[in-house]
């Protein structure tokens, strides 16, 4: 695959904290790595044995540390930190060649300033379960991919194409190739998502934490789709949202 920006990708380096993290940055072999610290006496359980014989299979110097050292590159790092070039983001057009790839109807997760760092991991670890073929995210007023977004998706990020581009114009883009779009969206108007046809090429959009797709954004959707909902409370986090109607759409493709 092609790494857009690779150069700079490359002099730009962060840590990644974390076993699963680290083992998927390492499993993936998307970024440049550059040394990894273990803490002096670390449990070898939970991946750290095969973290250990990725980074020999790849020469990467590998560093025994005090664990507090460790506690100042990053919370939750369970006694492992490894350094690497920053997240490769992929092209548009990357993400419609995986489809054909694969040899599936497109198929892909647009996020609208989605903020947190917590739920963009939690959708982008959803959108990686079901298959996506990739992610786009707008350039302003969005969490980006970092290290804290990698750790919250436990790592599933490394296995995503994700493109950070104009919404409008990509939305545009794919209705163009065929592609249903359905904003997400609990107000008035909104049909029933299971009444919707999910199994050709689809996209799907989730908005902000807050106030949900800007209107321009709602104004490109083929639909508004809301989930069902049976309790007191009529609405839902909007990672949990953006999780379930993603696994909506993966029961109907496989259908």
């Amino acid at each position: 695959m092609v790494q857009h920006g690779d150069g700079i990708n490359k002099r730009m380096k962060e840590w990644i904290t974390g076993r699963n993290p680290v083992f998927e940055v390492l499993r993936a072999k998307r970024r440049h790595v550059f040394q990894l610290l273990l803490a002096k006496g670390i449990d070898r359980g939970g991946h750290i044995n095969e973290v250990i014989k990725l980074a020999h299979a790849r020469k990467l110097p590998i560093v025994e540390v005090p664990r507090n050292q460790l506690d100042g590159i990053g919370p939750n790092h369970q006694g492992i930190a490894l350094q690497a070039s920053a997240y490769p983001m992929a092209a548009m057009d990357e993400i419609i060649a995986e489809a054909g790839k694969r040899g599936e109807a497109l198929f892909i997760l647009v996020l609208d300033e989605v903020q947190d760092p917590q739920n963009l991991g939690t959708l982008l670890r959803s959108a990686e379960a079901v298959g996506v073929h990739g992610v786009i995210l707008p350039f302003r007023r969005t969490a980006s991919v970092t290290p804290a977004v990698v750790s919250a998706s436990s790592g599933a990020v490394e296995h995503l194409l994700i493109a950070q581009i104009n919404l409008a114009q990509a939305i545009n883009e794919l209705k163009a190739k065929g592609a249903w779009v359905l904003g997400l969206d609990g107000g008035a108007g909104s049909k029933p998502i299971e009444q919707i046809d999910m199994s050709g090429n689809l996209v799907i959009v989730v908005g902000s934490e807050g106030s949900g797709m800007r209107p321009l954004t709602r104004k490109v959707c083929d639909h508004l789709v809301r989930l069902p909902m049976h309790g007191q409370v009529d609405s839902l986090n909007a990672a949990v949202a953006g999780s379930v109607a993603l696994y909506h759409a993966l029961q109907a493709r496989q259908k």
